[in-house]
């Protein structure tokens, strides 16, 4: 899910790389200068969750003045339900082989609360399955592969370099306004990635702005430089699995973007201001706060 292909690996060593040494990223606009603006938050009081300030499914906002100032929860739909579940058959798959914990995917099933999934297990369990089976076939050839290369080195070494992850990472987005209680989805530690993971969703530019996100957290926590974020798309396609990666630098336009959401997010919830439904622009109908929105 997070290995890059031939192909990848190219265009990130001859592109991207290339690109973020000549262009670099600002100093005022790295997570470590989080004390100073613009990356200094204004609302002291007010911390968001990273979803909260990177989601724009509504365009005026108004799902976060909904949440955050109202306390309305929104409705858990299929298409959030099927990502639920696929997030969680990534990370959990990943962290049990790099910890070599024997668990199958029948005993993860058996974890699922299905109290908070609103989906009938016929319908995202075979999916769950694909992704389960497609992962650990991936990461035992990446293993295998090293272990040639590396007779000698010893399994945490191995594992080491053959799935340089830190998945569902907890991190504290505090210093930048932001709760706490962050997850990142992927963090390649050899290759200085951060990873986000999108369900089902076509290609959107505000996606962008998770992976950029957790890159400013990581560095304001660990104060080290992240250039490279990456959105993955997994779909299940006529029960094939299909993804695609979108890998991109963290330039100081999509760093300043992030910040302009944070900030107008943070206002809103700050000032109680109800920022309206969106005027002349259609309501995403899957939007979880639809319902509560236009009842």
């Amino acid at each position: 899910m997070y290995f890059l292909s031939d192909l990848e690996r190219k265009f990130l060593i001859h592109k991207l790389l290339p690109t973020a040494r000549e262009v670099g990223v600002s100093p005022e606009l790295r997570g470590w200068s989080w004390h100073s603006p613009p990356l200094k938050p204004f609302y002291e009081d007010v911390k968001l969750p990273m979803y909260a300030v990177c989601s724009k499914f509504c365009p005026t906002g108004r799902d976060v003045y909904l949440s955050f100032v109202e306390g309305l929860q929104g409705v858990v739909n299929f298409r959030v339900a099927l990502g639920k579940v696929l997030h969680g058959v990534v990370s959990d798959c990943l962290q049990a082989f790099i910890q070599r914990k024997n668990l199958s995917f029948e005993s993860w099933c058996k974890k699922i609360r299905w109290s908070e999934i609103p989906a009938k297990p016929q319908d995202v369990l075979p999916p769950a399955k694909k992704v389960w089976d497609y992962l650990i076939k991936l990461c035992e050839a990446k293993y295998a592969e090293i272990e040639v290369r590396q007779p000698y080195a010893s399994e945490y070494d191995l594992m080491a370099s053959a799935v340089p992850f830190l998945i569902e990472h907890k991190i504290s987005g505090e210093l930048l306004g932001l709760s706490g209680l962050l997850s990142l989805d992927c963090y390649d530690y050899l290759h200085s990635i951060m990873f986000d993971l999108k369900i089902g969703s076509d290609p959107e530019d505000w996606y962008r702005l998770a992976p950029v996100g957790y890159a400013l957290v990581f560095e304001s926590v660990h104060e080290v430089p992240i250039d490279i974020c990456c959105v993955v798309y997994l779909n299940i396609v006529k029960d094939k699995i299909v993804v695609k990666k979108d890998l991109f630098f963290a330039s100081d336009e999509l760093r300043n973007w992030w910040i302009e959401e944070r900030d107008g997010k943070m206002e809103i919830v700050a000032e109680r201001k109800d920022p309206g439904r969106p005027v002349g622009t259609k309501c995403p109908d899957d939007c979880m706060y639809r319902p509560v929105c236009f009842k």
